[in-house]
């Protein structure tokens, strides 16, 4: 896909993108065979549920229909959010990651796994999780430091957020209850 034509579908579906509450992450054009598949990328602060992303599908069709953005062959829309192994490349990318475990690769070359506690202008504040029985430590890493950024899938994470509003007999056994099943 050329610039012009990236940048033409940009300008076109981003307003429309807007009007229904989501960011216009990414936008690719990929031949599948002899078909194009346009694959939209949408996300927002709250995330985009099914209903959220079917609107804004509708929307994007509608008006790709009106234009001559894709040409004149067949093509297909894809619609999506990001993903959970999403690259954070901007700021609000971040900011929607505070709370989740994030693998960070390094300008100085290194490596770092830390949980993103708050996002400022400047950087981040991070907990480094602690290695063999060691406590977690936090850290701070300005935004110049970072040269990539993924959030990393957690499949035993316990919620701090649910746990705090139970008691502790109830996680005792809701934990058993998970370890049997």
């Amino acid at each position: 896909m050329s610039t012009t034509q990236s940048e033409r579908l940009r300008e076109l579906l981003e307003p429309l993108v807007a009007s229904q509450g989501l960011d216009l992450e990414e936008i690719a054009v990929d031949s599948v065979g002899r078909r194009r598949v346009l694959s939209v990328v949408v996300d927002s602060d709250t995330g985009a549920d099914l209903d959220r992303i079917a609107d804004v599908s509708r929307a994007l069709s509608a008006k790709l229909d009106e234009t001559d953005a894709m040409g004149e062959g067949e093509y297909t829309l894809e619609v999506g959010t990001p993903g959970a192994e999403r690259s954070l490349t901007q700021h609000r990318h971040y900011v929607r990651a505070t709370d989740r475990l994030v693998r960070f690769q390094l300008h100085e070359g290194g490596e770092l796994v830390a949980r993103i506690l708050a996002v400022d202008e400047d950087g981040l504040d991070l907990e480094v999780p602690g290695v063999k029985g060691r406590k977690a430590t936090t850290r701070r890493l300005p935004f110049g430091d970072i040269d990539k950024a993924r959030v990393q899938v957690e499949f035993n994470r316990k919620d701090t957020k649910d746990t705090k509003n139970t008691d502790n007999a109830d996680n005792t056994d809701n934990n058993t209850k998970e370890e049997e099943a």
